[in-house]
C-alpha cells in the first residue's frame, strides 16, 4: 500500500510537471486597478522655435482584458486624465491633459510558478484637452500610434495578481498657437504601472 501511495504520488507530480499550465484560459475576463506613471521621452521636439520639454504625471488605470484563447488576450487600458505641463526653452509655457486608451493584444507565457510574465503589442488613441498658456490659445492634435507592452503577473491567489508592467506609446501631436502651427510635439512615452488584477 505504502509503495502504490507513492508510486501514485510520484505519478501526479510528474504529470504536474510535464503538462503545460495556462496563465488565462479561453473565456476569461480579467480586470485591472491600479496607477501608471507616463513619462514622456527627454528630447519633446521643436515648438515655436524652442526646445520643447514635458513633465511626467501619475494617474488612476484601469484595465479589461478578455482571452479569446488559451493565454492570448484582448486587452483595453483606461485611465483618469493625466496632466502635463509644457516648457519651452526651459520656461513654462503651457499645460495639456490627455487620455491615452490602447488595446493591445497580448500573450501570456505559461509558467510553473506566481510569475507570470506577458507582451503585448497594439494601437494607442491619445486625445488631449483642456489646454492653457500664457503665450495664447493652445491646441494639440489627437494622436494614433504603436504601442508595446512588457510586464508580469505575481498570482497571490486562484483569482488575484499583483501586475508590474511597462508600455512604450508612440505619441506625436502637431501642435498650435493662435491656430498657427508651431511645430510637432514628440512625447513617445514610457509608461510604468503597478495593480491588481483580478480573474472571473
Amino acid at each position: 500500500m505504502k509503495r502504490t501511495t507513492a508510486a501514485l504520488a510520484l505519478t501526479t507530480a510528474l504529470t504536474v510537471l510535464a503538462s503545460p499550465l495556462l496563465a488565462q484560459s479561453q473565456g476569461d475576463w480579467t480586470v485591472g486597478v491600479g496607477i501608471a506613471n507616463v513619462n514622456p521621452k527627454s528630447d519633446n521636439g521643436t515648438l515655436a522655435g524652442a526646445s520643447a520639454t514635458i513633465n511626467d504625471n501619475t494617474q488612476l488605470s484601469l484595465t479589461a482584458e478578455y482571452f479569446i484563447r488559451d493565454n492570448l488576450g484582448i486587452e483595453l487600458l483606461a485611465a483618469s486624465p493625466f496632466s502635463h505641463d509644457i516648457s519651452l526653452g526651459g520656461a513654462y509655457a503651457g499645460t495639456t491633459k490627455h487620455l491615452p486608451p490602447t488595446i493591445s493584444l497580448n500573450y501570456h507565457f505559461v509558467t510553473k510558478s506566481a510569475w507570470k510574465p506577458f507582451v503585448g503589442v497594439g494601437v494607442n488613441y491619445t486625445t488631449f484637452f483642456e489646454e492653457s498658456s500664457p503665450l495664447g490659445n493652445l491646441k494639440l492634435e489627437d494622436s494614433w500610434g504603436l504601442a508595446a507592452t512588457i510586464g508580469v503577473d505575481y498570482q497571490i491567489s486562484d483569482t488575484g495578481s499583483v501586475r508590474f508592467e511597462a508600455r512604450y506609446m508612440d505619441i506625436e501631436s502637431d501642435t498650435y498657437l493662435n491656430g498657427a502651427y508651431i511645430g510637432t510635439a514628440e512625447i513617445d512615452p514610457i509608461v510604468l504601472g503597478v495593480s491588481y488584477v483580478h480573474r472571473f
